[in-house]
C-alpha cells in the first residue's frame, strides 16, 4: 500500500501560478500554459483530427505521465468536445505522485478562466483522491479521468489499457529524471496501441533515444515560446530484440465483446450499479428484480456506513477498497446530502489494546485527510456524545441511504426497470441469453449479469461458487432531543448513525445460522448491548432501555460473502471444461497451458460484497462494463484477477482438489 503520499508542495508566484517546492520546477509555461498545452499534446497528436474521425460509440484512451493541474486533460476534453461524435468516448489515464490538494487545484484552474465550463465539474469529483486507481466520471459517462496516485513505476506496471495518444509532461529530466527512464518507457510501450502516439515539450537527446529504443519513433518538431524544439512520434511495435511483455494469463484474458444488450438479475446496489455503468456506454439494459420496487433485501437499510476497513499491508481488498471509497464517494456528489446521505465522518473506536495497534498502524500508512487517530477527548468532542475510547477518524466517511443511491443508478434512460421478474432459469438460444421464471420468458439479451447475492447459485454455470449468506439485523431508534448531538458515525463490534428524518439507525448483527428474515427481539436486544459498549452516554439520552424490545422497528437482510472478503466479479467460464482446459495446473503450478479459457460468453457476475457493499459494490459494476467495452481497468490488474471468479477454480486445481 501506498505509504503517506501528500500531496504537492507548491509556491505561488506574483502572477499567481504555481511552482513545484520538491521539484523546484513549473507546471506550465510562464508565457501561455495554455498555448504550450495545445501545440506540444494536442497539435503534436494531431487530436483534433482523430477525434473528429471516431466512429459512433468509440472511445480514445490518452495516457499521461504527470497529472499536476489538470491543464493538459481539460485541453483534450474541451477539444473531445467540440470535435468528436456524441456517443463517443474519452479516457485520460494520468500517473500523479503529488497529487494538488482541492484547494490548489481550485487556485491554479482559475488562472484559466475560458475552461471554467470544464474545470467546476471535475472540481465537483475531485474528492477523496487517494492512493492508487482512483475513476472520476464526468460528463455522464462520456468523459472518464482515471488517477494514478502514486510513483509511476509501481503504478503503470499495474495498468490494463491499450493507449492511443502518450503526453510525458512530468517536471524537466533535469529536475525529476526518474519520470523518464527506459524501464518507464518499456511500460509506455507495453500499453500502446497500434499506431499509437507520443509527445513531450523535451527535446533532451536522450530521451529521444531512448523512446526510440523502446519501440517509439521519435522526431524533434518546432516548439512554441521559448522551447526551440519539442519531440513527438509514434509506436512502431516491440523492439525485436527485447523480449516482450508477459501475457495475460488465458483464465484472465478478456472475452470478445457481444452487442451492447445486457440484462442485470438483482436490483440491489451491485445490479444497479452493473446496469448503470453499461448504460452510461451506450448499452440497453433490462434490469430484472423479483421484489416490487429496487433495494429491497440487503441494500435496503435506511442508512449504511461507509466505512473503510483496510490494512496497512497494501493487499488486494485494501487497494479495492480503497478505490472503491473514492468512486462511491464522487457518485454521492449527485444524491441530496442529509437525506440520501451525510459526509459526516466515521469514527472506529478503539475497543481494546488489539483493535488501538491495528489503528495505530494504519495511521502511520496512510495520509491524515483519509485516517487519524484521535484520543478519548477529541473523539469525544468529535461524536457529540460520552466515549470510553478515541480511535481512528475517517474524516470523509458518513452513512448513505442505499435505496436512494440505487434509485439515481438505475434513472438512466437507457435502463428498463423490470419488477416482481423473479428469473429461475437461463437459457442460451442464438447467442442470446433467455431469463425464464419457469414457464414464462421474462427477458433476453446478449449479456446477463448475475447480481442478485448468494440467489446466483441457483444457476448452474455459478453453483459451484463459495459464497456464504450472514443474516444481519438492523434496529431503527427515533431520535430525541438529546440523541441529536450525535454528529458522526461511530463503530465498534457495531455501527450507529447520526440521525436520518427522525431515525437513527443501529446495528448489525452477524448471524450465519438463521435463514428466517423476521426480525427477532433477542437480536435487537443484541444490538442495544452492541449500543452501550460503544456509548452508555447515547443509549441513555435514546431513552433506548426503556422502549420494550417488542416494539422496536427493524429489518434483516442477507450479506453475501466470500472466503476471501474479495467480491467475485468478471466473466464466467464452464466450470468442467475449465477444469479439464487446464489440468496441467494441477501437477505443475508453473505451467502455463497456452489454451483458450472456456468462457459462457456473454455471462458475468458481480457478486459477494459482504458487508462492503457501498464501497466495492458500484466500482466493481465500472470494472464489469470495463472488461465487456476492452477499457482501461478501474482498478490494479492485480487486483481484477484476485476478484475474478476463476480464481476459485484455479486454486482447487492448483491444490489437487478439483
Amino acid at each position: 500500500m501506498t505509504p503517506e503520499l501528500p500531496h504537492a508542495q507548491l509556491d505561488w508566484d506574483d502572477q499567481g501560478r504555481p511552482r513545484s517546492r520538491v521539484f523546484d520546477d513549473v507546471y506550465f509555461s510562464s508565457d501561455s500554459g495554455l498555448d504550450e498545452t495545445r501545440h506540444v499534446f494536442i497539435e503534436q497528436n494531431r487530436l483534433r483530427e482523430r477525434f473528429a474521425a471516431l466512429r459512433a460509440g468509440e472511445r480514445f484512451v490518452i495516457g499521461e505521465t504527470g497529472f499536476g493541474t489538470g491543464l493538459n486533460f481539460l485541453c483534450a476534453w474541451q477539444v473531445f468536445q467540440q470535435q468528436a461524435p456524441a456517443s463517443a468516448r474519452l479516457h485520460f489515464v494520468s500517473v500523479e505522485k503529488y497529487p494538488l490538494s482541492h484547494a490548489d487545484l481550485q487556485r491554479a484552474l482559475a488562472l484559466w478562466p475560458e475552461l471554467a465550463d470544464l474545470t467546476q465539474p471535475l472540481l465537483q469529483q475531485y474528492v477523496a483522491v487517494h492512493g492508487g486507481f482512483q475513476r472520476l466520471v464526468l460528463e455522464g459517462g462520456r468523459v472518464t479521468l482515471t488517477l494514478l496516485i502514486g510513483d509511476a513505476l509501481e503504478q503503470l506496471p499495474q495498468l490494463d489499457a491499450q493507449v492511443d495518444a502518450w503526453f510525458l509532461d512530468g517536471f524537466a529530466p533535469a529536475k525529476n529524471p526518474d519520470m523518464w527512464t527506459a524501464e518507464l518507457f518499456a511500460e509506455l510501450a507495453r500499453l500502446a496501441a497500434p499506431g499509437s502516439t507520443l509527445s513531450t515539450f523535451t527535446s533532451t537527446g536522450w530521451v529521444r533515444r531512448l523512446l526510440n529504443s523502446a519501440g517509439f519513433k521519435m522526431k524533434r518538431t518546432p516548439g512554441i515560446g521559448h522551447k526551440w524544439e519539442v519531440l513527438r512520434g509514434e509506436f512502431l511495435g516491440w523492439p525485436q530484440d527485447t523480449p516482450p511483455p508477459a501475457r495475460t494469463k488465458p483464465w484472465f484474458a478478456r472475452p470478445a465483446a457481444r452487442e451492447k444488450t445486457a440484462l442485470v438479475i438483482g436490483g440491489g446496489l451491485a445490479g444497479c450499479a452493473s446496469a448503470a455503468s453499461l448504460a452510461a456506454r451506450g448499452w440497453q439494459v433490462q434490469l430484472l428484480e423479483r421484489h416490487a420496487q429496487l433495494a429491497q433485501e440487503a441494500s435496503g437499510n435506511p442508512q449504511g456506513v461507509l466505512y473503510l476497513k483496510l490494512s496497512a499491508h497494501g493487499t488486494a481488498l485494501s487497494q479495492m477498497i480503497l478505490s472503491g471509497f473514492g468512486y462511491t464517494r464522487r457518485q454521492l456528489e449527485h444524491l441530496q446530502r442529509g437525506q440520501d446521505w451525510d459526509g459526516c465522518g466515521v469514527l472506529q473506536l478503539a475497543f481494546n489494546a488489539k483493535e488501538a495497534e491495528r489503528q495505530a498502524q494504519l495511521a502511520a500508512a496512510f495520509p491524515a485527510d483519509l485516517l487519524h487517530l484521535l484520543d478519548q477527548p477529541q473523539a469525544q468532542a468529535r461524536a457529540g456524545i460520552g466515549l470510553e475510547h478515541g480511535g481512528l477518524f475517517y474524516p470523509e466517511g458518513g452513512w448513505v441511504h442505499p435505496p436512494a443511491l440505487c434509485q439515481w443508478q438505475a434513472s438512466h434512460p437507457q435502463i428498463q426497470v423490470l419488477t416482481h421478474q423473479d428469473v429461475l432459469q437461463l437459457r442460451q438460444v442464438d447467442e442470446q441469453w433467455q431469463a425464464w421464471d419457469g414457464e414464462h420468458l421474462l427477458a433476453s439479451a446478449a449479456v446477463v449479469i448475475l447480481a442478485g447475492a448468494a440467489d446466483i447459485k441457483r444457476f448452474p454455470a455459478s453453483a459451484e461458487l463459495p459464497l456464504k449468506r450472514i443474516r444481519g439485523q438492523i434496529t431503527r431508534l427515533p431520535q430525541t432531543a438529546q440523541s441529536q448531538s450525535l454528529a458522526t458515525v461511530v463503530c465498534a463490534e457495531g455501527y450507529v448513525a447520526p440521525p436520518r428524518l427522525g431515525e437513527h439507525t443501529l446495528g448489525a448483527s452477524f448471524d450465519f445460522n438463521s435463514q428466517d428474515l423476521t426480525p427477532t427481539t433477542a437480536e435487537h436486544a443484541g444490538n442495544l448491548e452492541m449500543l452501550r459498549e460503544m456509548s452508555n452516554d447515547l443509549l441513555q439520552r435514546l431513552n433506548a432501555e426503556q422502549l420494550p424490545l417488542e416494539s422496536l422497528q427493524g429489518r434483516a437482510a442477507f450479506r453475501c460473502t466470500s472466503p476471501d472478503y474479495l467480491p467475485i466479479v468478471g466473466p464466467l467460464a464452464d466450470p468442467a471444461a475449465f477444469t479439464d482446459t487446464y489440468a496441467a495446473l494441477g501437477k505443475d503450478a508453473r505451467q502455463v497451458p497456452d489454451l483458450p479459457c472456456p468462457w459462457l460468453d456473454g455471462l458475468y457476475i458481480n457478486s459477494g460484497h459482504g458487508s462492503r457493499g457501498l464501497i466495492t459494490a458500484p466500482l466493481s459494476g465500472e470494472l464489469l462494463a470495463a472488461w465487456l467495452e476492452n477499457e482501461p481497468l478501474p482498478v490494479p490488474r492485480s487486483v481484477a484477477e484476485a476478484c475474478h471468479p476463476n480464481r476459485f477454480a484455479l486454486r482447487r486445481l492448483i491444490r489437487g482438489k478439483a
